[in-house]
């Protein structure tokens, strides 16, 4: 009672909440009792609130696992603001700030470290962790550990080797979307001492699922937006289509804008809060918008392109309603985007002898020696590299795609949250390097004044805003950082509009580079397997929609009643109605039948349907029947009986 009570008490405390959403407080009881559980939430259920709030009751520190550095990014500065200690090991950082960063992981009391999955395999976290006082392990988009998942990661994997070093210790994998397949495999992988699976149901009631084929697809979804009003997003597959979209509704006075992780972290945060402060009505951006967003007055989500897959489509999809009010979530589906999505298959899987040669070209390219490189960095050019080695600037991106899935590199997107500045000495010796130049005697006095924490871990600056306060031009103060790290006081990397690549592994040669054949094969397999799944979906004339999602992923339910498949359902029977009452009233007219005599004239329609409609017009005295014959009443046209 006593720990159900400070459940209570920390969801108010820090969330501000009453009452937990469903399935999260059982999630955490079972979290709580040491039990080791795969929670399957769907988009906008809670998720990290289940591993949150039962790290803040137990000593020590949650490790959480994820591949989204976005969502980290957003997941670790939300804690801080609530007060909450919590740290991240993510792509882009130099070796120093990590290891400064699990320095104080295990020695600085914090309650949540997040690390990309691809860093638990590195020497200097594998030697940390020996020493942090772990007390639950999460992982978040769990399906990327499952080969059949739709996002397979190799360096998933690698997660359950954690039970070797911190056997004790639960876990609690998360996801929001799975098959039971899928769900059992991430359980197996994991080493689950027992299977524990509590989710929430897939079925969204008030959102309708609507497919329309539409070429005109600007001119269907200016339709929607001006018809169902509210916040909305549109999601497409490209950068360059996001901005092209945006334009278009910007055009037509549509308050809009764009997102994509292309963007600096400055103008994804800006472009951001426009949208969540309903200062902007759309946002038209790639998949990289909505991991963690949370506003519930979504009316409408619209695909302009298709996703590849039924649980990237169920995702995005259900940011719409999650208030609990009518919303929509509408494709608009196109015989190009069909095509485009058939032909990705080339796009994601570049032949195992350009991966290869990819490879070896970046170790070339970085002058890295066959043994060495694991740690390193390197600002990346790929228009500059495929000229250089002969490779189109497509091959180069998928390739490294490819290798970056493989665990072999990591990549960031460029453009990252600004310049970071770690002081690296004590403050006596900062004194000295003060008194020998007023140069340096402004800068460190405005960093100190200006940002917190420069002695104790890596810091975001602004260089211009630095500039300002010791009236200098933005030049001359970047050449004042740059002296002071060559000098060795402070360390200093500037923001770059180029992304880096990563090496997570030592680099090999030529003989020892292996891309199995077989594990290549399987993924392209999983791939074409969903693509055509979400085809079959989008082509579905049948089936209820809802239905069709359900058994997706291994659940039952009926008509919905509100998708377009079953709304044209409902026009057709209307029709069929109108149209059998027509016939029916002119075999009453021409004569008398019985009602058996009415079915058998009537062989396209249902028996039971009919006489229903002929009981109907028995009761409302609409007909004259002596029991047995039927036959008018009167001269009667179709409004008297229909």
């Amino acid at each position: 009672m006593e720990r159900e009570q400070n459940i209570y008490q920390i969801l108010k405390k820090y969330w501000g909440y009453d009452s937990f959403r469903e399935k999260q407080e059982e999630i955490i009881k079972e979290v709580l009792e040491n039990k080791d559980t795969l929670a399957l939430l769907p988009t906008g259920g809670g998720k990290s609130i289940c591993f949150q709030i039962p790290a803040m009751l137990k000593e020590g520190t949650c490790l959480v696992i994820s591949p989204l550095i976005a969502l980290i990014q957003d997941q670790v500065n939300t804690l801080k603001k609530k007060g909450i200690k919590a740290l991240a090991v993510v792509s882009g950082m130099s070796k120093r700030e990590i290891d400064i960063t699990l320095d104080n992981a295990v020695y600085g009391d914090y309650k949540f470290l997040y690390v990309s999955p691809e860093r638990l395999e590195t020497e200097i976290f594998q030697e940390r962790i020996k020493k942090m006082n772990i007390n639950l392990i999460a992982v978040d988009e769990a399906h990327c550990i499952s080969q059949w998942g739709y996002d397979f990661r190799p360096s998933y994997l690698k997660i359950g080797m954690l039970r070797e070093k911190i056997k004790e210790t639960p876990f609690l994998a998360l996801t929001a979307t799975a098959t039971p397949k899928v769900a059992k495999d991430i359980q197996e992988k994991l080493g689950f001492k027992k299977a524990n699976l509590i989710k929430k149901g897939f079925e969204r009631k008030n959102l309708a699922y609507i497919v329309l084929k539409e070429e005109d697809q600007y001119e269907r979804a200016l339709k929607i937006i001006n018809k169902v009003k509210g916040s909305g997003v549109i999601y497409v597959n490209t950068r360059k289509r996001a901005k092209e979209v945006c334009q278009v509704l910007l055009n037509k006075s549509i308050s809009a804008e764009y997102y994509h992780a292309g963007l600096s972290f400055e103008e994804r945060e800006k472009k951001l809060n426009t949208w969540l402060l309903s200062e902007r009505q759309v946002m038209v951006s790639t998949n990289a918008f909505g991991m963690g967003i949370d506003k519930g007055n979504v009316r409408f989500v619209i695909h302009m392109d298709i996703p590849r897959s039924i649980e990237a489509y169920f995702q995005e999809a259900g940011r719409a309603g999650r208030d609990g009010e009518k919303a929509y979530a509408v494709t608009l589906s196109t015989l190009r985007n069909s095509r485009e999505l058939k032909e990705s298959v080339e796009r994601n899987f570049p032949s195992i002898e350009i991966i290869k040669k990819t490879y070896l070209a970046l170790g070339n390219h970085f002058q890295i020696a066959v043994g060495n490189g694991e740690g390193l960095q390197f600002v990346f050019d790929r228009y500059e590299f495929s000229k250089k080695y002969k490779l189109s600037v497509e091959e180069t991106a998928r390739s490294i795609n490819f290798l970056a899935k493989e665990g072999l590199i990591e990549t960031t997107t460029g453009q990252t949250r600004g310049s970071k500045i770690h002081i690296k000495q004590n403050h006596k010796a900062l004194y000295q390097i003060q008194l020998k130049s007023n140069d340096y005697n402004k800068i460190i006095k405005a960093l100190l004044r200006m940002y917190g924490g420069l002695f104790d871990d890596f810091v975001y600056i602004n260089e211009s805003e630095i500039a300002k306060a010791t009236n200098t031009t933005l030049e001359k103060t970047r050449i004042t950082l740059e002296s002071l790290d060559k000098l060795e006081i402070i360390e200093y990397e500037q923001q770059s509009k180029l992304p880096k690549i990563i090496y997570l592994k030592p680099r090999v040669d030529q003989k020892a580079l292996r891309i199995s054949k077989q594990h290549y094969a399987d993924r392209r397999k999983t791939f074409l397997e969903k693509r055509d799944s979400i085809l079959n979906y989008v082509n579905e004339e049948n089936t209820c929609r809802n239905i069709s999602l359900l058994r997706y992923f291994g659940e039952q339910g009926n008509d919905c009643g509100i998708c377009d498949i079953c709304i044209n359902k409902k026009k057709k029977k209307k029709e069929e109605n109108k149209n059998l009452k027509r016939k029916i009233h002119q075999i009453i007219i021409d004569g008398r039948n019985s009602s058996k005599e009415i079915v058998e004239k009537l062989p396209e329609f249902e028996k039971k349907i009919i006489v229903k409609e002929l009981s109907q017009l028995i009761d409302n005295s609409m007909v004259e029947t002596d029991g047995v014959k039927i036959w008018a009443k009167r001269k009667v046209n179709g409004p008297n009986i229909g």
